[in-house]
């Protein structure tokens, strides 16, 4: 909750709002034809990927330059997947964007 009166301007978010703030901004330049690459920055690698659940969708894999979780090839669990790109190289989760890498298999078939 954001607290504010009318003399206010300096409002400051909280986490979880500047996250949802990025995440809109990310799909605004998604919708306007903007690929990731072109505004995403410095972004992990996520290699031997595959879709995983907890109350809600997310990815798990070998994490490469993630920021807070540093290592290579470090095995993480994302944030909840908001977005993925149709050709799959591309991921945008409530807290960040993740180039994606080889997918992951299970019993020798890709998901």
């Amino acid at each position: 909750m954001i607290l504010f009166d009318g003399a206010n301007t300096d409002l400051t978010f909280d986490l979880a709002q500047a996250r949802l703030v990025s995440l809109l901004s990310d799909m605004e330049r998604l919708r306007d034809g903007i690929r990731p690459e072109d505004f995403a920055g410095q972004v992990p690698l996520l290699d031997y990927w595959m879709l995983a659940q907890r109350p809600a969708t997310c990815l798990i894999g070998l994490s490469t330059g993630h920021p807070l979780l540093p290592g290579i090839e470090r095995q993480i669990s994302t944030s909840d997947l908001m977005l993925m790109s149709r050709d799959r190289e591309w991921a945008r989760t409530m807290s960040r964007w993740y180039r994606l890498g080889r997918p992951a298999t299970i019993t020798g078939r890709e998901q």
